[in-house]
């Protein structure tokens, strides 16, 4: 698929971060695009930005309120979309959507993992059977799935623990690649991708709380000050002398970092993914710091999990993992 014109793509998680990239950069190349979101106000925000640059004459941009962990959900937005973009095939799935969270057995609730690995691993399950249908009524069509460095290696850093996320991201990485074969077999005309990213600017971190929590207060919860409390302890800092205001700042700036000082926008890793699929490649890492961490964990399987590991990585990139 060398271009997107006139084709019809699915995003999931259209609302922000790389989903609303995703559309905008589809758009902008004349595709028509049906994304979903729990937030319909972030996805109203991405077709406005779509709007205001300039959406093509006749091109199509719906947004639907779906969580990607229920069924029912995907298949009322699949119903929607025959609908609305008055077609019965898609060309392009964007499986993006995915939350952090739930990183420990013993200090999160069996609901918090389950929540994580639900909407990452399930969402993606889900979502290519739901959608799978559509696609093979197209002349061509191509299936991208996003996993995550976290798909080979799973840690974000000494001290904290990053299970659930970690456990979904593997399996996504490991369904699409068993998926080539599959299609090749069965629909040769599909095409699948996992795209592997590092740290990219998005909002990941405070949607991924406001999910769990089911707040939109930025005020961190006494249970949630005491989790940070024993994940900053983890990680070798010293809490005690601080105060839960301290504990509250530390928080909204790891937000804030995590989405302005990211070594890659969310705009230049769509544009990787975008450039991965007209190139067919199946495996796409996006980042810098996606591509050393790959190298360095081949190299050295074997010490991929010790903290001199994790120290040379660090210095290397120059930012703090976790």
């Amino acid at each position: 698929m060398k271009d997107f014109a006139g084709k019809f793509a699915v995003i999931t998680g259209g609302g922000t971060g790389m989903g609303r990239e995703l559309a905008r950069q589809l758009v902008a190349e004349g595709c028509n695009v049906a994304m979903c979101d729990v937030s319909a106000e972030a996805m109203a925000e991405t077709r406005r930005l779509c709007e205001a640059d300039r959406l093509p004459q006749g091109l199509r941009v719906t947004t639907h309120v779906a969580d990607v962990s229920i069924e029912a959900h995907l298949q009322r937005f699949r119903d929607e979309l025959i609908e609305q973009q008055t077609t019965d095939k898609i060309h392009l799935l964007f499986n993006n959507a995915g939350i952090g969270g739930g990183g420990s057995l013993f200090t999160n609730t069996r609901e918090q993992w389950e929540r994580t690995f639900n909407i990452c691993w399930g969402g993606v399950y889900l979502g290519v059977r739901t959608f799978l249908p559509l696609m093979m009524k197209a002349d061509e069509a191509h299936i991208i799935n996003t996993s995550s460095v976290n798909g080979f290696w799973a840690s974000v850093g000494l001290g904290v623990p990053h299970t659930a996320y970690s456990a979904a991201k593997f399996a996504v990485k490991g369904f699409t690649e068993a998926l080539m074969t599959d299609l090749r077999l069965n629909a040769p005309h599909i095409k699948c991708s996992v795209v592997m990213p590092g740290h990219i600017g998005t909002s990941i971190v405070s949607n991924s709380r406001k999910i769990q929590t089911g707040s939109e207060s930025d005020e961190l919860s006494p249970n949630e000050i005491l989790a940070t409390r024993q994940r900053l302890n983890g990680m070798g800092i010293d809490t005690a002398p601080m105060s839960d205001d301290d504990i509250q700042k530390i928080a909204l700036d790891r937000a804030r970092s995590f989405r302005e000082e990211a070594p890659t926008t969310a705009a230049a890793a769509a544009k990787i993914i975008l450039d991965g699929v007209k190139a067919e490649r199946w495996r796409i890492l996006v980042g810098d710091d996606a591509h050393r961490l790959d190298e360095r964990v081949r190299q050295t399987p074997e010490t991929a999990y010790t903290a001199e590991f994790y120290k040379s990585f660090t210095e290397e990139v120059g930012w703090r993992l976790g």
